[in-house]
């Protein structure tokens, strides 16, 4: 844990770090409840972990994959309209990292292609009534 001292001197982003490390630590002595646990387990089982990974793992990545999120909304806050997040604000944001801006891209093309095919299902379904 950094001190007062070294708190004081770094950067504004040190202090935030620093400021968030100390509200994660609070939370996690809480027992919140945990958004994604089931899903990061499979996850980690797909990627060659134990089927039952430590909870302590699963928590850690967890709190990981809320700072990623919550960081991301925030700058997508502050590019686009401000208060609003838009799907052009993240694919701006991760433009720049050819990783994810296709994921990106290829995670919009399946929506849109579900949309159509749930579409298309429904007016089959309701024509048949």
């Amino acid at each position: 844990m950094a001190t007062s001292d070294e708190i004081n001197t770094g950067s504004a982003s040190d202090k935030s770090f620093e400021e968030t490390q100390e509200g994660h630590e609070h939370q996690s002595g809480d027992k919140r409840k945990r958004l994604f646990s089931k899903e990061l387990r499979c996850m980690m089982y797909g990627f060659g972990d134990d089927q039952n990974p430590y909870t302590e793992t699963v928590d850690l990545l967890e709190d990981l994959v809320i700072e990623f999120i919550t960081n991301i909304t925030h700058k997508a806050m502050e590019v686009g309209r401000t208060g609003r997040v838009h799907v052009e604000d993240i694919v701006f944001l991760v433009r720049k990292d050819p990783r994810k801006y296709s994921r990106v891209k290829d995670l919009l093309t399946m929506n849109e292609e579900l949309k159509k095919a749930r579409k298309a299902f429904d007016e089959v379904k309701y024509a048949t009534l």
